[in-house]
């Protein structure tokens, strides 16, 4: 138990770097090294504690008590070039360029009855962004930051040897941080600030008809949480407005996985998963201020998300019993159409390509991955903002969008 409170603590303190990574519309799916280095095709394998995240009815496969715990470091080049204006021809790049999210799994299988039980700590989402104050679109938006953190207990049964179920509750704590404009007693801006707690559910289903082939699917459940928090805002000549307490209500994406594995020999595993994600939870919301003021008391944010794949494939070679090597490819589509096209996520297709290294011995078991993701040049033209603070606002997100990525994934886990 003590040893569960230090990582525990381990990921509070880490908490305020894993809000800076961006993927796609802004889920995070890289839970796990042997998973990231399979291309994050795992649903039909779910062999270590974190299938709490890939496929609770993974768990049932495990015995006895497992602990694991990870870190995926990454490198993320974000670079926007405007594609009219005074700004025309240059390049700018986010000054948010690392990152660091942590997650920890455990599990207890019961010895005389068919039940596991597990509990995990992760990030499902998060992301930041910075952008410099020259871009042009400054006035539409600047920066912005989420953290998103779940704690999702797990139950899972093993209804047959070839059959397991499982599921179990999220609970889930959310910061959101927007800023547009220019920084205070500069010119006109606008900042909005909030946190709030919400609840879902995840389940899956893990079914192995012959010793060759494995099917597993998971679902994990959309969550509305309502922000409350600030404003802070000025309108020139007008003078700075004090901070004001505000609220939003925004809901976050269902999520649906489906795969199967093949294994020809017990040295090879390959893996196809299809991921879909329904960002079309993000529509519009509206943003209040609670107070009387000359500003606004409701904003309406429009994003106009639409829903997205994840294609994932993966392959494992096992060397004996202890080692393996594994090699991945994913296509993450682009979530935000140009029509409301924000800066503030600067989303795109990606491709993501993925080697890795692991042991797996009686007591101890560790994986290490490399990532290296990269998003052709995303042109973009008549969006809107978002956020519209002043009807006069003129400036678009308009341009041509790029990123690339190098990211490093370390788990290590203990038997007992």
């Amino acid at each position: 138990m003590n040893n569960l409170r230090k990582v525990l603590l381990v990921i509070l303190v880490c908490e305020s770097c894993a809000s800076r990574l961006l993927a796609n519309g802004f889920g995070l799916p890289d839970q796990d090294a042997f998973a990231t280095g399979r291309g994050e095709a795992f649903v039909a394998t779910a062999d270590n504690p974190s299938a709490i995240y890939y496929n609770p009815a993974g768990i049932a496969q495990l015995k006895g008590d497992d602990l694991r715990g990870g870190l995926y470091g990454v490198y993320l080049n974000t670079s926007y070039s405007p594609s009219i204006g005074a700004n025309s021809g240059n390049t700018y790049h986010s000054s948010v360029n690392f990152a660091a999210i942590p997650q920890v799994f455990y599990v207890h299988s019961f010895e005389k009855i068919p039940l596991s039980l597990g509990l995990g700590v992760y990030f499902p989402y998060g992301g930041s962004i910075d952008w410099p104050q020259n871009t042009g679109f400054q006035p539409i938006a600047v920066s912005a930051s989420l953290k998103y953190v779940t704690i999702n207990p797990e139950l899972a049964w093993k209804i047959l040897p070839s059959l397991s179920i499982g599921a179990g509750a999220m609970v889930n704590y959310v910061y959101m941080k927007t800023d547009q404009g220019f920084p205070p007693s500069m010119a006109n801006f606008f900042a909005f600030e909030g946190s709030g707690w919400s609840a879902g559910y995840n389940a899956g289903i893990l079914w192995k008809p012959i010793k060759k082939i494995s099917f597993g699917a998971t679902f994990r459940s959309s969550a509305e949480v309502t922000l409350d928090g600030q404003t802070h805002h000025q309108d020139l000549p007008l003078p700075l407005a004090p901070y004001s307490p505000a609220s939003m209500t925004v809901k976050f994406p269902w999520t649906l996985v489906a795969g199967i594995s093949y294994r020809p020999t017990p040295k090879w595993n390959l893996e196809f998963d299809a991921n879909y994600t329904d960002w079309s939870t993000f529509g519009t919301f509206d943003l209040h201020e609670q107070k009387q003021s000359p500003f606004q008391s409701a904003y309406a944010v429009n994003f106009d998300w639409q829903g997205s794949w994840i294609y994932e494939f993966g392959v494992t070679r096992y060397f004996g019993k202890v080692w393996h090597v594994s090699a991945g490819y994913a296509f993450n589509e682009n979530s935000v159409p140009n029509g409301y096209y924000t800066p503030w996520v600067a989303d795109l297709d990606r491709d993501l390509f993925s080697i890795g290294l692991g042991y797996s011995g009686k007591r101890i078991a560790f994986d290490i991955a490399y990532q290296l993701g990269y998003g052709p040049p995303h042109p973009v033209t008549g969006s809107q903002p978002s956020l519209l603070v002043e009807q006069n606002i003129v400036a678009r997100a308009d341009g041509k969008y790029g990123f690339n990525s190098d990211a490093v994934i370390v788990s290590a886990g203990i038997h007992f």
